[in-house]
């Protein structure tokens, strides 16, 4: 295996990297470092998240900067805050013994004119957001003629995130580049055009097969209903009692919701989502990275770039709708040599986009029963009995107590005061589990495949805006092979495409409310304020007590018999 000091890398850099315990470099780094360090050709390096892709960069920089030019010559663009913060600091410790570089970070949320004064002041690296970056090339704060080298990091992310016009403006306006190096964990079409049009001849690396998922992470998925999905992430919680994760979910309402209910229970939870201020995020994220917080509920726009060490858990609240989506939140778990664990709560209907994603990623997905209340009890007690026996008790006069403790308890027997012990501690487990029932969607997750609907994937959501999906189930009940006696009840319910939905979300989401089957569903009108659904009538009843009332990002759904109204 090769070390740093073969690699090519100068001496200070050898020293710096040996301070930090490195000797050999990761598979992206022995690959992209030699490539990089002539400064003269452009890059592309394709790897996951977490393989040690900053100093792939960083270092090769180091060497290619000229000291005694006092002006930014290299630019690193990368999409949020804390991964600019983070890819700061990590070159901070390469260049140790390179005091006369400097490097700053810019970002929004934090005075512009502070970070102003900084790049006056002679910096050699100006790793910035897009969106700060804009700015201030906009007050002229910032000659991109001057610039060398610029490297775009997490580029799926920076496109995801909609900065692509921010982007080719930086490539369009750096006339002077010598070379643009990209790193990203995969390569949607869009980045593939963005390297075409103004990189030359790139170095292509890629680390592991493109959108593979870490092999060092154990993908598990629990199927229950819908209904039951916030009751089985709490008994996941619970059964995992060492816990430290993320949790994903589609929406800020969602996130905001549930960290709500959580924190309600007792459990050390906060969100993080858009609507937060660049405080209040900063707040959250240093309680997480601090553990004070246990567990991080977060959207995939707001989790972007975030990078904490240890990660036990993700946890998919709801699949994403991209493939790629899931790569990058399971990624943040199985990090720098770790294991870790990726958990997924579905409904019996997504375990076809569920294998769609399994066979892209090319891992195996483990279908894993969501535990009883009494394995919850059973696992919190085992772990509590761990940390007794693991209690230090070296610090602190607990010498001193022992005779009165020892006289307090002279009536009881060892087994009565440990039951005591674990009576304080097990209580509120014990009388909340004590009858609680099973949430494994046992029969539905038995269906054959070809009775599962298919429009809860991308592609079959895409296709579906295109075509009516309720005229098949009328054409088999017509054949004698429907769910009920052909009679359709007409129902309103107050969503539409304002709402985000199309015509196969919104199936998906009224079946996974109700708990229904497609076939009991005739023709589907939607509009933009409103719906309009046929249902079986004989399920109909069903539909409406399951939906009527409940909230959709936060606004009371109402579902009726349309001719009532």
């Amino acid at each position: 295996m090769m070390t740093f000091e073969e690699i090519g890398i100068e001496e200070r850099l050898v020293k710096a990297v040996t301070d930090l315990g490195y000797v050999n470099p990761t598979p992206i780094q022995e690959k992209a470092i030699p490539v990089l360090l002539g400064g003269t050709t452009d890059f592309i390096g394709l790897a996951q998240t977490g393989t040690g892709k900053t100093a792939a960069f960083g270092i090769p920089l180091l060497s290619v900067i000229n000291a005694s030019e006092k002006h930014p010559q290299a630019l690193v663009v990368c999409p949020t805050r804390e991964l600019c913060m983070q890819i700061v600091n990590e070159i901070e410790l390469f260049k140790k013994y390179m005091p006369a570089i400097q490097v700053i970070a810019v970002y929004g949320g934090t005075s512009i004119g502070m970070q102003i004064r900084d790049i006056k002041r002679g910096v050699q690296i100006v790793v910035a957001t897009p969106g700060r970056l804009i700015d201030l090339i906009e007050r002229k704060a910032i000659n991109l003629e001057q610039i060398k080298y610029v490297v775009l990091d997490e580029a799926d992310e920076m496109l995801n995130m909609g900065f692509q016009e921010d982007i080719e403006f930086i490539l369009q306006n750096t006339p002077k580049r010598e070379s643009t190096w990209l790193f990203s964990a995969t390569m949607p079409a869009e980045i593939r055009r963005v390297s075409k049009k103004y990189m030359q001849s790139p170095v292509e690396v890629t680390v592991g097969k493109m959108n593979t998922a870490n092999k060092s992470i154990d993908h598990q998925f629990y199927v229950t209903s819908a209904q039951h999905r916030y009751e089985a992430l709490k008994r996941l919680i619970d059964f995992n009692p060492g816990i430290y994760g993320i949790i994903f979910t589609r929406t800020k309402a969602d996130a905001q919701e549930i960290a709500e209910r959580l924190t309600r229970e007792g459990y050390d939870i906060d969100a993080l989502h858009g609507d937060l201020t660049q405080g209040q995020r900063d707040k959250v994220m240093g309680e997480f990275r601090e553990k004070t917080l246990q567990l991080l509920i977060a959207t995939d726009v707001a989790a972007r770039g975030i990078d904490v060490k240890d990660i036990t858990h993700v946890i998919n609240y709801e699949l994403p709708d991209d493939i790629e989506v899931y790569t990058h939140r399971s990624g943040r778990t199985g990090r720098a040599g770790n294991t870790g664990i990726c958990m997924s709560i579905v409904h019996s209907r997504e375990i076809g986009r569920l294998r769609q994603i399994e066979r892209i990623v090319q891992v195996p997905f483990h279908k894993l029963e969501i535990p009883t209340g009494k394995d919850v009890c059973r696992k919190q007690f085992f772990h509590f009995m761990d940390k007794l026996l693991q209690a230090d008790v070296s610090h602190g006069d607990y010498e001193t107590y022992v005779p009165m403790l020892a006289e307090k308890f002279a009536d009881l027997s060892k087994e009565e005061i440990l039951k005591r012990v674990a009576a304080l501690e097990f209580d509120r487990f014990l009388k909340y589990y004590e009858n609680a029932e099973d949430l494994n969607a046992r029969d539905r997750a038995r269906e054959p495949r070809e009775r599962r609907p298919l429009a809860s994937s991308g592609a079959a959501g895409a296709a579906g805006q295109g075509r009516d999906f309720r005229r098949e189930p009328r054409t088999r009940e017509t054949n004698g092979a429907g769910a009920g006696n052909g009679e359709y009840m007409r129902l309103f319910v107050n969503l539409g495409t304002k709402d985000g939905f199309y015509k196969a979300s919104f199936l998906q989401f009224i079946l996974d409310m109700s708990d229904l089957r497609k076939e009991v569903l005739g023709r589907i009108d939607m509009k933009e304020m409103n719906s309009w659904i046929e249902v079986d009538r004989n399920s109909a009843n069903q539909m409406i007590q399951s939906i009527d009332g409940k909230k959709y990002k936060g606004r009371r759904i109402r579902m009726n018999d349309a001719n009532s109204r």
